[in-house]
């Protein structure tokens, strides 16, 4: 029993204080690719809310990808083909440059961004965006995606979203949870629900319009849905003991969930449309933590029923169980990338507990991050990031590491600690 309570412990529970976050670059790749984002010419009277270059260039040293030239070293500051004098530009060192300018007619803004190659004097990308004075900064998340895309071949995810967990004690022994939403830089956070007693595991749905978590704020674990745009709630499941660890169905019409109502944690799949609840698992381990295969065929799944929590998928068609995880005593928290191939995980070494990633195909496992005590990796929709909650000295953080090791980076807060992360899809 000892055992049992330990391991659900570690898999669904977090100490959480209320934070708001920055992004740190702790290390990027050996040879980032030099770009320069000029600033976009403006000729308004009224100064914009948002610097639209900035937002691009602060978006694109955080991938850890690129050097960015500071704007004191730029000779000019040109915002078209005209104005644009390559040569200048290959002296200073720079590979590609990004030009705009933001213009206003009729109360509308247009935002007009070129990408050039400056090696071979050639134009990648161009386009006019249409914007307000509210939505600049997600103007600029817009264009730094086209051009990470047009320059690594992989889509950008600097316009998705992030939830976390955050709590504060205003006195002893009294605590406030938050769910928070915010930007993927951490910018704009809101506070989607406040309550005082714990909030744990949300989750996304796949069209990025709904949420799932548990609240503890009847006394005991219920699962909710949240509808973002309109703030509406529901509780979908409370049985007696445990009711945990929401995942949505690549469909959105179905959530895996963990019951104890038998007696044990297993995975069950909830039918949100006629509420019809089907156990999935059936054994006498703990089953905790389901997550959808990307076809939605399969559900993997944390089980100790080996002896130590490993990984293991289900095929739901045939309920054929496969056991993916081998390499060390604990594995935990599996999380797929959008094609499958991947499988991020906590990994337990040298008494350290590590974000890991494993190959499917050649079943090869590297160790990501150095910390000890790495937890809730989720991934970004483009499969390039994995973000995580960490320690860092006495308090939690927010970290994330590429899928190859390459680019680290930490989401430190302001005011204490985070946990509990989610990493929206594409929208």
């Amino acid at each position: 029993m000892q055992r049992s309570v330990m391991f659900i412990f570690l898999c669904l529970f977090s100490l959480l204080v209320r934070a708001e976050l920055t992004i740190e670059i702790t290390q990027g790749v050996d040879e980032p690719t030099p770009v320069a984002v000029v600033p976009f010419a403006w000729s308004g009277a009224q100064a914009l809310p948002e610097d639209v270059a900035q937002v691009i260039s602060d978006d694109l040293y955080r991938s850890g990808m690129f050097k960015l030239m500071p704007r004191d070293n730029m000779l000019s500051f040109p915002s078209d083909r005209n104005s644009l004098y390559f040569r200048d530009w290959r002296i200073s060192g720079s590979d590609f440059i990004v030009i705009g300018r933001v213009s206003e007619a009729g109360g509308q803004l247009s935002v007009a961004f070129e990408l050039y190659d400056i090696l071979k004097e050639e134009r990648i990308l161009g386009e006019v965006v249409k914007a307000n004075r509210t939505n600049l900064r997600a103007v600029g998340h817009y264009i730094s995606d086209k051009v990470f895309e047009a320059l690594t071949g992989v889509r950008g995810a600097f316009s998705t979203r992030i939830v976390y967990v955050t709590a504060e004690q205003p006195r002893p022994k009294a605590y406030r949870y938050r769910l928070m939403l915010a930007d993927a830089d951490g910018h704009n956070p809101r506070t989607i629900l406040e309550s005082k007693e714990p909030i744990m595991s949300p989750a996304w749905s796949k069209d990025g319009s709904k949420l799932a978590y548990v609240s503890f704020e009847s006394g005991r674990p219920a699962v909710y849905i949240q509808y973002l745009a309109t703030g509406k709630r529901e509780k979908v499941q409370s049985f007696r003991g445990l009711n945990g660890a929401p995942a949505w169905s690549p469909d959105g019409k179905k959530l895996a969930l963990v019951l104890s109502k038998d007696g044990n944690p297993e995975v069950y799949i909830l039918d949100l449309q006629q509420r019809r609840l089907n156990r999935v698992t059936h054994h006498f381990g703990i089953d905790t933590e389901p997550s959808w295969s990307p076809d939605g065929q399969s559900l993997i799944f944390t089980s100790d029923r080996g002896g130590q929590p490993q990984i293991y998928s289900i095929y739901l068609p045939s309920r054929d169980v496969t056991r993916l995880t081998f390499e060390g005593q604990y594995n935990a928290r599996g999380r797929l990338t959008q094609d499958g191939r991947f499988l991020a995980m906590v990994h337990q070494n040298n008494g350290s507990f590590h974000i890991a990633v494993q190959d499917l195909r050649s079943g090869r496992l590297d160790l990501l991050t150095e910390t000890f005590m790495d937890e809730s990796p989720t991934i970004a929709p483009n499969g390039s990031i994995i973000l995580y909650a960490t320690q860092e000295g006495v308090r939690g953080v927010l970290s994330a590491v590429s899928l190859d090791g390459r680019v680290k980076f930490r989401l430190p807060s302001t005011k204490g600690d985070v946990r509990e992360p989610a990493w929206s899809p594409f929208q």
